[in-house]
């Protein structure tokens, strides 16, 4: 029962201020085995992202609630970009978290009660202007700080370094993508949460950011991630539906 309890079960709603998502390549032997059973990893030319996303969210709430009762907060992930194949032949691109951090102590503690996206507090400057998304990241353990710096005023190219040969390729990988999935140790089940958003239209950004605190502990030690892409989205409504269970081979459950 207790397992059934954080299957997403409650659909969410929110409006985006600004969100800046950046993507790291890394090898795929160094991301392939943070996977549970069911999950492959998305690739590209042999090589595997993780996604490190900076939101703002506005009045973000359970969907059947007026705004009026939403919290405004930030919320920080740290996703690998993986792929769900389902019996009838579809797949599944989406997000596997790895880490979360948020400023707000209740959404941390609703987050983890419903939810294994791993919530932590975090102290959060969000300093952002109309020209330019500044976040500082303050966390206890270190593993989550981060200091950002994006300029949205003018179109960017790709980073230097970055796998990709194209923009479009790059765009492809620009998070979030439509689904993210979770794993229910209990039961090996994946659960699959749906987005739902509005006038999806991310822009490349030109951005500062050592590299994140993250990307330096645990299994990515002595690696040496890759900045692939940048994408900016702002102003506009997202949200996701309850989660589903699945069986490792993409059967619901």
């Amino acid at each position: 029962m207790i397992e059934r309890l954080r299957r997403h079960p409650i659909p969410m709603a929110t409006r985006f201020g600004h969100s800046v998502v950046l993507t790291y390549a890394l090898p795929a032997a160094v991301l392939a085995p943070l996977l549970p059973t069911g999950l492959r990893l998305d690739t590209y030319r042999g090589v595997g992202f993780v996604a490190v996303g900076v939101v703002s969210t506005r009045r973000l709430r359970p969907a059947r609630l007026p705004a009026r009762f939403g919290l405004d907060a930030v919320l920080v992930g740290y996703r690998i970009m993986t792929r769900f194949a389902t019996p009838g032949g579809r797949t599944m691109r989406g997000l596997y978290v790895l880490r979360s951090d948020t400023d707000r102590r209740l959404l941390r503690f609703g987050a983890n009660a419903l939810t294994r996206y791993r919530y932590h507090r975090a102290r959060i400057l969000d300093t952002s202007t109309d020209a330019e998304v500044r976040v500082d990241v303050s966390t206890v353990d270190g593993r989550g700080d981060l200091v950002l710096r994006a300029d949205v005023r003018a179109e960017a190219g790709l980073p230097a370094g970055s796998p990709f040969a194209t923009m479009a390729d790059a765009r492809r990988f620009a998070g979030p993508l439509p689904y993210t999935f979770d794993h229910e140790p209990a039961t090996g089940s994946i659960v699959v949460v749906k987005a739902f958003r509005s006038a999806w239209r991310p822009r490349p950004v030109t951005v500062t950011v050592p590299r994140p605190g993250f990307l330096t502990h645990g299994p990515f030690t002595g690696t040496a991630p890759v900045l692939a892409n940048a994408f900016h989205v702002a102003e506009l409504d997202y949200g996701w539906h309850r989660g589903r269970a699945h069986a490792p081979d993409g059967s619901p459950r």
